[in-house]
Parts: structure tokens; C-alpha cells; sequence
């Protein structure tokens, strides 16, 4: 473990991280391993299970492996073998080569968003995180940060703005920074225990509705939907008929694990973006993950990036002598990547979720005739990233 970086005379750098969510909780355990002092301060009073599943690409799992985590998370997740887009009737449109993929950039696996919390919480030092611990207000004093929260007043040498896409670290060091936008579209999501094993995945497509469905290590399945919809809309008689309604008459095996879902298992969000900001750093204050560049799932890259930020920003920090030039560098790296990845994410949204006929049958027989190759050379300059060296 290498000492990381430190304030004048040596002294060993103390870091708060507003937020544990992935995000957050990865930053804290890769700047604890470069040698910081870590406090995270999360609002939640305690940690429920979350009810989805989560895709940790190739770039995801080596940003993973640089945290020390790579083996418990691959021992909790299911590698993705067979995926792609299907038609409402259950045709094939596009297969992705997983094995390809794996051989060009590794792995892309399928974990609980529960198991992967709980692995990066118990990799935190002992006694770093603070529950019930909401972020009221933030000073930048140049040479520290000074945080007020519920449990009174903490002062470190860097803050990390890890608080999803409505953050106060932003609202307070960002006044300016635009708000969240809605993207058109709403999501549903659950886990659902079919009672069998399952072993094909993928995406079904139709017209301004989708369906994706993700075998999990324990047999059960992350199933999620999306559909165009005011902002806002719930479903009048409950959201698990709501999906039910909308995907009911799909092809097999949508209606059966439907069927198997409950009311209380069933989450429904908005999806909003957040436009580009000018700087993910002020002072000695920075921000990843959703606070800096909340993007649609469309991709699949929201939490892989930010797991991404937190290594980046780690390594930086403990390969340059002092902390402004980390940031900058930071700064520079994760705002062009992100921002690609985000663009992309959008543009993939809006051909997912046309609704109207003739584009939809364009799109579909597009799908058809593309090559596995071409879909995977597409996704390189996603999944070839690489972590920084601390050196």
C-alpha cells in the first residue's frame, strides 16, 4: 500500500466522502488503501436490501480488482453467457459474442446490488462510516474543507461529492451547475424468484417500451422495464400492474416471472441525466459518480463509472506530489470520458425507446443485419479502459 498523498510536512491526508453509495463507498476504500484517513457520511439511517440487479462491464470488474474486491465480487456474481435485443414476439435481433467479449476485455457479470454494498462496506476501515448523517452545509477554505452535518462539524483535507444526482456538495460548491433533466422515460425494477434456473438474458424492444431481464448467482432474476411517460406518473392501481399491463403479452419468459413478482418488490424512478458540468473540482472539493455526471442506464455504465472516478481519483492523488495537480488531472480525465459515455447512453435511449412504426421496423432490421463484430468494436472505447498507475 503506498502512502497516498499528504499535506505539508508529511502528514497523512484526511478525506470525507458525502455519500455511500457505490460511488462513494469505492472512493473511500481506494483512498484508504493509498494511505488516507476516510470519514463517509451517508443521510440513510441504515441500508435496506436494494432491490436490483446490477451489470459490472469489464471496466467495471478491473476497477473492481484495482479496489482488492475482484475475487469476492466474481465469488457473488453470475457471468452474463447469453444475452442480446429481442422483437415483442421473442425474436432474436441482435446476439452479443459474450465470449468475444470476454476475450477482449473480460468478464461482464450480473451481481445484487446488495452483495456488491455489502462487499465494498466491509472492505471500508472500521469505524469510517456514519449513518444518519446528513450533509447540511459545505466551506472551502482553500487549504481544508469544513462539512456540517447532523453529527456536528467535520474538517478534512479533501471532500469528495459522492451524493447521487441531487447532491448537496454540488448545490453548495456548484450554484450555477444546471439541474437534473427527465429523460422521457421510466423504469421499473425488481427482483423476482422464478422458482427454476434461468439462463438466457438480454433486452426486449418494442415501441417506446423495453424489457430486460438477468439471471442472478442465487437463481433468482433482476427484471426491469422501461416505457415513455410524463414525469412524474404512477400507476393507478399499483406499479406491479402497471408493468404487467404494459408487458403481460410479451414472449416467454416475461409473463412468468411477471406473474411471480410482488407489489412490495417492485421500485419505480424517473430517469434524469444531469447536463455536462464545466468542472467536477472546486478548491479541494470533487465530485464523482452521479453528483458529476448522472447519465441514462441505457448503457449500462452509470455505477461502472463511478467506480471508474473512485480509482482514478486515487491513484491520481497518490501519483502526483501534491493535490491540485491530482485534481486537475482528474478533472480533465473523467470529464471527457464520462461525458462520451453519457452521449452515447442518450443516443442508444433514444433509438430504444422510438415508438413509431416505420422507425421501429428501420431500427429492427437494422439490429438484424449488423455483426456481433460491429456491435463489439462499437463498445471498445468503453470497456478498454484501463486503471491509472499510482506510480
Amino acid at each position: 500500500m503506498s502512502s497516498g498523498a499528504a499535506r505539508p510536512g508529511g502528514v497523512p491526508g484526511r478525506a470525507i466522502v458525502a455519500g455511500a453509495g457505490i460511488g462513494g463507498l469505492a472512493a473511500a476504500v481506494a483512498l484508504a488503501r493509498h494511505g488516507w484517513r476516510v470519514e463517509v457520511l451517508e443521510r440513510a439511517a441504515g441500508f435496506g436490501e436494494a432491490g436490483s440487479g446490477l451489470s459490472v462491464w469489464p471496466n467495471g470488474v478491473r476497477a473492481l480488482e484495482a479496489l482488492g474486491l475482484g475475487e469476492r465480487v466474481r465469488a457473488r456474481a453470475l457471468v452474463e453467457t447469453r444475452a442480446g435485443i429481442r422483437d415483442v414476439s421473442g425474436r432474436w435481433l441482435s446476439r452479443t459474442d459474450t465470449e468475444e467479449l470476454g476475450r477482449r476485455h473480460g468478464p461482464l457479470v450480473m451481481i445484487h446490488r446488495a452483495d456488491l454494498f455489502g462487499i465494498l462496506r466491509a472492505a471500508l476501515p472500521e469505524g469510517a462510516l456514519r449513518t444518519g448523517t446528513r450533509v447540511d452545509a459545505v466551506t472551502d477554505h482553500g487549504s481544508h474543507v469544513e462539512v456540517r452535518h447532523g453529527g456536528g462539524v467535520s474538517r478534512a483535507d479533501l471532500l469528495v461529492g459522492a451524493d447521487g444526482i441531487r447532491s448537496t456538495v454540488r448545490s453548495a460548491l456548484w450554484p450555477q451547475a444546471p439541474s437534473p433533466r427527465y429523460a422521457g422515460y421510466t423504469a421499473w425494477r425488481t427482483i423476482v424468484d422464478p422458482g427454476r434456473p434461468l439462463q438466457v438474458g438480454g433486452e426486449t424492444w418494442g415501441r417506446g417500451e423495453r424489457i430486460g431481464v438477468a439471471p442472478l448467482a442465487d437463481g433468482r432474476v433482476y427484471l426491469f422495464g422501461v416505457a415513455d411517460a410524463p414525469e412524474g406518473q404512477r400507476g393507478p392501481d399499483g406499479e406491479l400492474a402497471e408493468m404487467r399491463r404494459r408487458f403481460g403479452g410479451w414472449h416467454d419468459p416475461v409473463p412468468e416471472l411477471l406473474a411471480a413478482a410482488t407489489e412490495d418488490a417492485v421500485m419505480r424512478h424517473d430517469i434524469y441525466e444531469l447536463p455536462p458540468l464545466d468542472s467536477f473540482v472546486r478548491g479541494r472539493c470533487v465530485l464523482l459518480g452521479d453528483a458529476a455526471h448522472a447519465m441514462t442506464p441505457n448503457l449500462g455504465q452509470g455505477a461502472n463509472q463511478a467506480l471508474e472516478d473512485a480509482v482514478t481519483l486515487a491513484a491520481l492523488l497518490a501519483a502526483h506530489p501534491d493535490a491540485d495537480s491530482a485534481l486537475a488531472r482528474y478533472d480533465r480525465e473523467r470529464r471527457a470520458r464520462t461525458r462520451m459515455i453519457a452521449r452515447r447512453s442518450r443516443r442508444i435511449g433514444a433509438v430504444a425507446q422510438c415508438a413509431r412504426t416505420p422507425a421501429c421496423l428501420a431500427r429492427d432490421r437494422l439490429l438484424r443485419l449488423t455483426p456481433s463484430s460491429v456491435m463489439l468494436a462499437a463498445l471498445a472505447p468503453v470497456l478498454g479502459w484501463r486503471p491509472p498507475s499510482p506510480e
